[in-house]
């Protein structure tokens, strides 16, 4: 069993394009598509799989959009556990302008997941787990599952004895619970997870020791775009500088960013360093064109470049 297994409760189809320019009331003409597996846990798994290490990806599935995934994931060669479902997975969109560089990015709901959906999906977790050391659930919940859904698997993972990591946003963020591992929330997370209002790095700081101090989780990674990352444990904090590229899509980089930094854990790397990878791995994921995540070379190149980066 891989020590690495992802949830994704709300799993996507990807497509990306380009077009001249996104104006309304037009038909706007774009170039051929790419299309890849999406939703947080799986590109988790993608990348750890694409940097060389093992992660079963887990998540439920319906109609031709979801099929296609468990395709694509099938000839890419990453582990995954599929649940059927009736409703269709959804598709997201994110479209290039190529007159002003900007991305549009274009994100539907889901399928509604019913309670006997949802029990599946953690009896089929709780099955995968068994010898596990990390379980990283990634991304929103679909309709119909329950805010306080991530606390559940928090508990699972702590009966199986695995550390659970984290990375959502909103009520389902907010009701996650205590005995998180790791954590990696954004700015606007982090100040609406702690009531805070952010404006300075003593208060970034602050807020971040806060969410330790409660018992929510025993790490926090910052992700602070241009201002790079900072890392929070009962320990202390360390700022971590940002690996300069110029990126062409952010689609995927935080995911990335998260399966390096557990891929460098799972390797028993010290926890700055697995951190500086996870930062290489994110600013990798910058460098491709629509939804493509990291690749290894990028990767392996981005981080032999960083140096001590303690500010």
């Amino acid at each position: 069993m891989p020590a690495i297994v992802t949830l994704t409760m709300n799993p996507a189809r990807d497509i990306a394009t380009t077009t001249d320019r996104v104006e309304p009331a037009h038909k706007l003409r774009c170039s051929t598509p790419r299309y890849d597996p999406g939703g947080g846990g799986i590109n988790v798994a993608r990348a750890v799989h694409a940097l060389g290490g093992e992660a079963l990806a887990i998540f439920p599935i319906g109609g031709p959009a979801g099929e296609i995934i468990r395709h694509t994931l099938q000839q890419e060669g990453v582990a995954h556990h599929v649940i059927p479902l009736s409703g269709f997975t959804r598709e997201s969109l994110a479209v290039e302008e190529l007159t002003s560089g900007k991305q549009f990015r274009f994100i539907l709901p889901g399928p509604e997941l019913s309670p006997a959906d949802q029990e599946c999906c953690l009896d089929q977790l709780r099955a995968a787990a068994e010898g596990g050391e990390y379980m990283v659930a990634s991304g929103s919940l679909p309709p119909g599952v329950p805010n306080d859904f991530y606390a559940r698997v928090s508990e699972l993972a702590c009966r199986q004895g695995a550390r659970f990591v984290l990375d959502t946003s909103g009520a389902a963020l907010k009701q996650a619970g205590l005995g998180i591992y790791l954590l990696k929330p954004s700015l606007r997370e982090l100040a609406d997870l702690t009531g805070r209002e952010i404006r300075t790095e003593c208060e970034e700081e602050q807020a971040a020791q806060q969410l330790v101090e409660q018992g929510r989780c025993e790490i926090v990674v910052l992700s602070l775009g241009a201002r790079g990352a900072f890392l929070t444990t009962a320990a202390g904090c360390e700022r971590f500088a940002a690996i300069p590229v110029e990126a062409r899509s952010t689609v995927g980089a935080g995911d990335s960013m998260l399966a390096g930094i557990i891929l460098g854990l799972s390797r028993e790397l010290p926890l700055r360093d697995a951190v500086r990878f996870g930062m290489a791995a994110g600013a990798a994921a910058l460098l491709g064109s629509g939804t493509q995540l990291c690749r290894l070379n990028d990767v392996e190149r981005l981080y032999a470049q960083t140096q001590d980066t303690q500010i």
